[in-house]
């Protein structure tokens, strides 16, 4: 095994860099749950039909955008719409 000797600026530009690294990963989880994914996508994701998202929307189950004729839905929605729905397991008596 080698040993590396490096300088204390050196050190502190590689520390710099690791943070700098750190916050761009984290910044990038935040931007994620704002991306617009395309009502294909949604689809694809949620396992469902057309029929099921149309469904949705109109039941005001899920927030979405619409350009011309193409649907979008934000990915913090998507979860959003989740994390309501969720039902905890039920305990069992054993």
């Amino acid at each position: 095994m080698n040993a590396l000797i490096l300088s204390q600026e050196q050190f502190d530009t590689i520390i710099d860099r690791i943070n700098e690294l750190k916050s761009e990963l984290n910044g990038n989880a935040k931007a994620n749950a704002d991306e617009f994914i395309d009502n294909a996508d949604f689809i694809q994701i949620m396992k469902i039909s057309k029929r099921t998202a149309q469904a949705w929307r109109d039941e005001g189950k899920i927030s979405f955008s619409q350009v011309g004729g193409k649907i979008y839905y934000k990915m913090s929605d998507i979860q959003e719409m989740l994390k309501h729905n969720y039902n905890p397991a039920f305990k069992t008596k054993k």
